[in-house]
């Protein structure tokens, strides 16, 4: 019973934050460089590439960030695979050729300096290359590898969501200036996703790892 309302409480918490990121994204609708966020990056928006980049990123993004969710349900997984494949494609396609891409190109200008842009930066390079690893792992079917550079994947997609997160926590807990708060949340925001990744990782499959590390041990023995 504990399990079903963590699974609940989980599936609210979920609703809830999309459905802030998705008024947070409906502010540039219609496309407008002078609103929101956009009205600190007078001079980036002037750049040809850069609005474009921008909304593709913002329009691409909140749909992994939804579809990635429904992957990861038990019941559409195993009892539905065929919706679980397709929504899988259209996930890994998106990231590959639209919100990874152009997230890599707002990196370059990101806010924060060098600090916020280089974090920024890897979060879009790994976000791009365990996505690709989870491709060709189940192209090869090997299905535990494509799980866990899965739940990497989407554990970078939902740093969207821990970003935001941990800065209205250090906001809320600390008075740092505006620029070093920004500068801890772009490393803090994804790292601590990545980290929580892997030990969701090291538990689903510690019984695999055991069993490797016996055979291992009773080869060194012969």
């Amino acid at each position: 019973m504990q399990m079903k309302y963590l699974r609940i409480l989980q599936h609210i918490t979920f609703v809830i934050f999309c459905y802030l990121l998705i008024l947070i994204t409906l502010q540039y609708i219609p496309i407008n460089t002078n609103t929101a966020f956009l009205m600190l990056k007078v001079e980036e928006v002037k750049i040809f590439y850069y609005p474009f980049a921008f909304f593709t990123h913002v329009f691409s993004s909140i749909f992994c960030l939804i579809l990635g969710y429904f992957l990861f349900i038990d019941k559409i997984r195993k009892k539905h695979i065929r919706i679980h494949q397709n929504l899988g494609k259209i996930y890994i396609i998106i990231v590959l050729l639209m919100a990874g891409p152009s997230g890599l190109i707002i990196s370059l200008h990101a806010n924060g300096g060098i600090y916020a842009r280089v974090s920024f930066m890897i979060l879009s390079l790994c976000w791009l290359v365990f996505t690709g690893l989870g491709y060709i792992s189940i192209k090869n079917k090997n299905f535990d590898n494509h799980e866990k550079w899965m739940i990497r994947s989407y554990a970078l997609t939902l740093s969207a969501i821990s970003l935001r997160f941990f800065k209205w926590l250090i906001v809320l807990i600390l008075e740092l200036p505006p620029l070093t708060t920004y500068q801890i949340v772009a490393w803090i925001g994804w790292v601590f996703n990545i980290l929580l990744a892997e030990f969701i990782i090291y538990n689903k499959f510690k019984k695999n790892i055991l069993n490797k590390k016996k055979l291992v041990s009773l080869h060194s023995k012969i």
